[in-house]
């Protein structure tokens, strides 16, 4: 069984992080890949990871078990730390597009 959600340690910092949306089609932008939102434990501002669409789906074969672990989340958070996200600071969640891995 997959996990939905959790919590990992990243450089002592605590993140939890829960899926939000599963790998979907949408008339305007074809296969959308999963998202997943990530939140510091105390903290104020959020940040989304958007994967890209499972490479099977594009092929047209069935929908896959979802590829997600913790060692994926834990890259995916500190891509989007490099690229800039700031959990402290206030505001809307942020968008960070990583690949598969979370890179």
């Amino acid at each position: 069984m997959h996990n939905l959600a959790g919590t990992v340690s990243v450089d002592g910092d605590n993140y939890e992080w829960e899926l939000r949306s599963e790998p979907q089609w949408s008339d305007v932008d074809g296969w959308k890949g999963m998202t997943v939102a990530l939140s510091q434990q105390d903290s104020q501002r959020g940040a989304v990871l958007e994967f890209p669409p499972p490479k099977r789906l594009l092929k047209g074969l069935q929908r896959g078990r979802l590829q997600i672990n913790d060692a994926i989340i834990a890259r995916g958070i500190r891509a989007a730390l490099l690229a800039g996200w700031e959990p402290s600071s206030r505001g809307k969640p942020m968008v960070f597009i990583v690949d598969a891995d979370g890179n």
